[in-house]
C-alpha cells in the first residue's frame, strides 16, 4: 500500500475512481475524509489528507516526491484522455517503448502526484 498526499482527499478519491479504483475504506465514515483507501486489481492506494499528517503527525507532505503510481491499462491513449478530461496534467503524451512492446504516457493527479499509465502492445509477451 502507498499514501499519497492531497490538499483534498474527496477531489482525489473522486479522481482515482475514474480509472476503476474503488473506495474500500473512509475515515470518519461521515463528513470530510482524512484519508480514504481505494482498491484495484490488489493494489490499496491510501489518500491522507497533506493538512492531517502536518498538525497531526508533524509531516510536511510534498516534499522530495520520489515514487509514482503506475496503472497497466488495455488502452493508454484512451485512459490518458479521460484522466487529461477530468484535470489531470499531461506529464508526457503516449509514446511506445522497450522495442515497441509497451506504450506509456504519464500524467499528474490533481495534487500533482505522477501516474504512469502502461500497456502490453498486442502481439507482445513478456514481463516489463
Amino acid at each position: 500500500m502507498i499514501n499519497l498526499y492531497a490538499n483534498d482527499v474527496s477531489r482525489a478519491a473522486a479522481f482515482y475512481t475514474r480509472p476503476g479504483f474503488v473506495e474500500s475504506f473512509r475515515m470518519p465514515a461521515a463528513g470530510l475524509p482524512v484519508h480514504v483507501e481505494l482498491k484495484l486489481d490488489g493494489f490499496t492506494p491510501g489518500i491522507a489528507s497533506a493538512r492531517a499528517a502536518c498538525a497531526g503527525h508533524g509531516l510536511s507532505p510534498g516534499e522530495g516526491r520520489g515514487m509514482e503510481i503506475v496503472l497497466w491499462t488495455d488502452n493508454t491513449d484512451a485512459a490518458l484522455e479521460a484522466l487529461a478530461a477530468n484535470g489531470a496534467v499531461v506529464l508526457s503524451a503516449t509514446h511506445d517503448f522497450l522495442d515497441g512492446t509497451l506504450r506509456a504516457a504519464w500524467v499528474a493527479d490533481l495534487d500533482g502526484n505522477p501516474i504512469q499509465l502502461v500497456q502490453r502492445k498486442h502481439g507482445h509477451s513478456g514481463a516489463a
